[in-house]
């Protein structure tokens, strides 16, 4: 539990100056977008081969370290892996590829959970070089800016990528302060490895309760800060930092729009 918490990437960010990290975070969230359409509208393995090497293609233009990111994949590969061989079991069809005392593994179950493993491993790795290379702050900024037509309809945009920003920003310090308290408790004799599920369970508590107090501490902290500063929310505020669209953008833009119209010709017209 301590490396993976050691290890996490969710909500990082890591400073650079590559291509990825030049792009304007409002052409980033419309290629996630576009990514999950072409992921997700076809199962064609030519689909998938495609998606993967886009993906790796991304990550290499976006020089976050491997070793740094594979650390904090450990829990997402967990997870992943564990999809694929509930596939494995769960699928019934095709022929038998081979029998394993009470187990049929199908040829069809091997496909698909590779195809969903696929999926999966390349919608969050393009998911976590979004925030390892773009800062909370800019990240809240594009969403605010591409979902602000919706102001018409009397929606508070600014107030929730706020939000968004904040819980962004707060992740790795929650993580950290989880950290904590757990190397506390194990060094007052707790041992989280042994027992049943449901004794693990309660131990757990001991994390959760002082990870609550110290939760509801900072936002507490947080808003009689803003309040001090006279934060009043979106009405009339104006940007230190201006995004800037570049060509990049409208390059990122334009191949993965293709690629998710091919996704969709593909699915209904093929």
């Amino acid at each position: 539990m301590g490396d993976m918490l050691n290890n996490n990437i969710i909500g990082q960010y890591v400073p650079g100056d590559s291509y990825i990290h030049r792009m304007d975070p409002r052409a980033k969230l419309i290629c996630i977008v576009l990514f999950m359409v072409f992921l997700f509208f076809s199962s064609h393995p030519l689909i998938i081969a495609i998606g993967l090497f886009i993906t790796i293609v991304s990550f290499y233009l976006s020089q976050v370290p491997l070793r740094f990111f594979l650390k904090g994949m450990r829990l997402i590969g967990i997870i992943i892996l564990f999809t694929f061989m509930m596939h494995l079991i769960i699928t019934g069809e095709g022929s038998i590829l081979f029998e394993v005392f009470f187990i049929t593994i199908y040829v069809e179950g091997v496909i698909e959970g590779f195809i969903i493993a696929i999926r999966l491993l390349t919608l969050v790795t393009m998911a976590s070089l979004l925030t390892l290379t773009t800062t909370s702050v800019n990240l809240a900024d594009g969403m605010e800016t591409l979902l602000r037509p919706l102001e018409k309809l009397r929606i508070p945009i600014h107030e929730l990528a706020f939000m968004m920003s904040i819980a962004l920003r707060f992740i790795p310090t929650l993580l950290g302060e989880t950290r904590k308290i757990t190397n506390a408790q194990i060094s007052r004799g707790a041992n989280f490895s042994t027992g049943s599920l449901i004794q693990r369970v309660k131990k757990f508590v001991s994390i959760l309760v002082p990870l609550f107090v110290r939760s509801f501490k900072r936002a507490e902290d947080l808003a009689v800060a803003m309040e001090a500063r006279g934060y009043t929310g979106g009405n009339q505020r104006t940007k230190f930092r201006k995004l800037q669209w570049g060509w990049i953008d409208t390059i990122a833009i334009i191949v993965f729009l293709l690629f998710s119209l091919l996704a969709i010709t593909e699915r209904f017209f093929s």
